[in-house]
């Protein structure tokens, strides 16, 4: 069934925009875990082609045209949890063993390595690509998450992410998350077709 998205943000298809210098993108946690993370094509289930193909190639060109990339480092705790995640499920269907992420975790030595070498690859590259954003989860950042969360469709990551993000003064995501398209006052940057068709028929796709 489609997602009836209430688009309150701007939309940009990446595929057809052209990075500039002045760009300053927060950078969420999916494009990071298909962009950095070496097995994500073998999860059982895979990203899609666009989302290996179009994402990576955007960024390239936001290097190429020396556009601002952020991060948070929310973005660590989420992916350290797609990819033990996506490590356990891998694991079971080539064991053929139906095993739990607690019993993973603790008792499967060797895979627990790789999980923990795969978290470090990924988070020096990412910190590498892209400047962080301060990130405090005190009382009033949880307070206004909490404020936000009655109005804008979002998990609790991108509830901190965002607040992260707009207390930075930024207003662009790079996201293939629909989530972020029910935030008004800011820009997202997406390949993510069924939100690019809603955004074009509630009039909220931006062409630069």
């Amino acid at each position: 069934m489609p997602i009836n998205y209430a688009v309150q943000a701007q939309v940009i298809d990446i595929r057809t925009d052209d990075p500039q210098p002045t760009d300053s993108f927060l950078v969420d946690t999916n494009i990071w875990f298909w962009v950095t993370y070496t097995r994500a094509s073998s999860a059982p289930m895979p990203p899609r082609r666009s989302q290996l193909v179009d994402y990576p190639g955007y960024l390239r060109r936001c290097l190429a045209a020396k556009s601002r990339l952020y991060r948070c480092g929310l973005s660590l705790a989420e992916l350290a949890h797609l990819i033990e995640k996506t490590e356990r499920e891998i694991f079971k269907a080539s064991s053929g063993t139906d095993i739990g992420t607690k019993e993973f975790r603790h008792n499967q030595a060797t895979e627990r390595a790789t999980v923990v070498a795969e978290v470090q690859s990924v988070w020096g590259q990412v910190k590498a690509l892209a400047s962080a954003l301060d990130t405090n989860v005190d009382d009033p950042t949880t307070d206004a998450a909490l404020m936000r969360f009655q109005t804008q469709s979002l998990d609790g990551y991108d509830l901190f992410i965002l607040e992260s993000h707009s207390r930075a003064g930024l207003i662009q995501v790079l996201t293939d998350d629909g989530d972020f398209c029910s935030v008004p006052g800011i820009q997202v940057f997406t390949a993510n077709a069924n939100v690019i068709s809603v955004a074009t028929a509630q009039g909220k796709l931006l062409h630069r």
